[in-house]
Parts: C-alpha cells; structure tokens; sequence
C-alpha cells in the first residue's frame, strides 16, 4: 500500500528537480530518496521520474501523480492543521533572517517556536536580503523574513513591520545640539550596511551630489561592527533606531536631527507557495504577532495545559 511518505518524497522530487534537494528537505539521505521513488514506482506499475543532463523531470504519469501528489500532501496538512496536537509538528524550519530582525525580535520568535511547537527545530541563517531572496528560489530555505516585499513566482509575502532609520553618532562628536543638513553630515564618515542593502543605496543617492565633498562610507556586513563603530566615534551611523534603543538611553549614542525626510524599512516574510507550508504559516503567524508588538497567544507552557 502506498505511504504518505513515498508520495510526499515523490512531490518533492519534482518540486525541486533533484533526489539531493529532496533529501536535504526532508532531512535525510539520497539513497533513502531512490529507495522511497523505487518503492513507489513498484507500486504504481509505471514509471515516474526521468533524468536529463541537470535535473529530474516527471514522466507523462509521473505528472499524473503530481496532481493527486499535491492534494494528498495538501490534505494532510490541513487535516493535521484542524485536528493535530501542535507537538506532533516535528522536522526541521530553515529559515533566513535580516540582521536587524536578529537585533529586535527574533529571540522572541525562538522562545514562542519553542513553546508552541516543541519538536519543531529551526535552523537559522543571517544574511542580507539579496542573499537570502536568492536562497528562497533555490529552495535552500522555507522562509525569510527580509526587507519586501519579495517579487518573483510563486512567492507568497506577508507584512511584519515598519522600522524608521536615522543617523545616529557618539555624543563625542558634538553633533546632538542642533538640526543637521547634508552638507554637516559629509564632514564625517557614514558607517553603515554592507553593499546591496537598502541602507547602503540611501546613504549613495543621498550623499551623490557635485555639491557635497566626496563621501567617506564605511560599510560591514556585520551590525555589531557597524554599532560599535558608531559608538567609538569613527563616524555618523545610518541604521534601524529600533536596534540601538538601549544604546540611545545609556547615552552611548544619539539621534541626530536633520532636515532629511527618510523611509522606513519595510520587512516580510516570504516563502514559496507549496501544498505542505503548514508549519511555515504557523511560524508567519507568531512573527507578525511579535513584529507588531502583540502578544502570542497559546504560546507559553501553561497555555498548552
């Protein structure tokens, strides 16, 4: 009889073209893939698969099976979604993370992933978010929460929060007194994120004008770097206020006043739409609660008694 397990290996074969991409989703091995497809196509009578020089393609009835494949996977979700105790969620979330968002709430989120879904594990990575879109539609991770929202096929986003950036420095350099244009600011080198980030392109069409002396921008990857920096007096800091509130009101740094009218940083979560999202949606739904401020209902030890 065919198992819930051989057809779902079978989706994800196909949904990612490869026996090695399926084994890295569904945590396990390539070898225990070609034995799941194996099984199956015994089962069936006919062949499913088929491989050309890069990837693996559905037969005629492997497309068939797809079909069905995707209901049945999709049914069981949503099943287990209604009627399922939330610990019977177990397996492995990747998922890709702003560095801001690391700096603001996603301790939070852990500890509620952690109460609300004990045997749910989350494997975290910390990058910028033209990395991490790129990872998302290589399906190297199930979900981003990333400055969106993101625009590609088949990617679903939902809104989280709204961060207000601002230029920040050290009281060392005497500059916390008096409103600041563009022209006070080009005295001193701009610290902030590392290329191909929104931070960094707002610092470059800002200070790109034959006006304004050429700009000195020290630009890191890493947000610590770019704090401490700012903190030791090594220049004017552009980042999220959100991530140096403590800082702000220890006196280790301020916020300066300028006449600039700057956007905010707009993050969201985005993952690829799929018949087994479950536990990424119920992870969404924690995250939205956190980045507005709500508190995460059922998310403790003793809502779950």
């Amino acid at each position: 009889m065919t198992d819930f397990k051989a057809i779902e290996t079978f989706m994800w074969v196909v949904t990612l073209g490869s026996f090695r991409g399926a084994a890295q989703k569904l945590n396990t091995t390539q070898p225990a893939i070609s034995q799941r497809i194996a099984q199956l196509e015994r089962e069936v009578g006919v062949k499913l698969l088929q491989r050309d020089r890069r990837m693996v393609l559905p037969t005629p009835s492997g497309r068939q099976l797809m079909v069905y494949a995707e209901k049945l996977i999709g049914l069981r979700s949503e099943m287990l979604a209604v009627v399922g105790d939330r610990s019977a969620m177990r397996g492995v979330l990747r998922l890709g993370v702003a560095e801001t968002i690391v700096h603001t709430w996603l301790p939070q989120l852990i500890k509620s992933v952690n109460y609300a879904y004990p045997n749910l594990s989350l494997e975290i990575e910390v990058d910028i978010t033209s990395n991490l879109r790129n990872r998302l539609l290589a399906q190297e991770i199930e979900l981003a929460f990333v400055l969106g929202p993101l625009t590609a096929p088949m990617v679903n986003n939902r809104a989280l929060c709204d961060y207000p950036v601002g230029f920040t420095a050290s009281p060392s350099l005497g500059l916390g007194k008096q409103e600041l244009t563009l022209h006070d600011l080009a005295k001193f080198p701009i610290i902030t994120f590392s290329r191909r980030t929104q931070p960094y392109e707002i610092v470059r069409s800002l200070f790109n004008r034959p006006d304004l002396p050429p700009i000195r921008l020290h630009a890191s990857a890493s947000l610590a770097t770019v704090i401490h920096m700012a903190i030791e007096g090594l220049g004017i800091a552009l980042i999220p206020t959100a991530i140096v509130e403590d800082d702000m009101a220890n006196g280790r740094l301020q916020l300066l006043s300028t006449n600039l009218q700057l956007a905010p940083l707009t993050f969201s979560a985005s993952w690829l739409a799929s018949p087994d999202t479950v536990a990424v949606e119920r992870v969404v739904e924690l995250a939205a609660s956190l980045a507005r401020g709500g508190v995460i209902v059922d998310a403790t030890p003793q809502a779950r008694h």
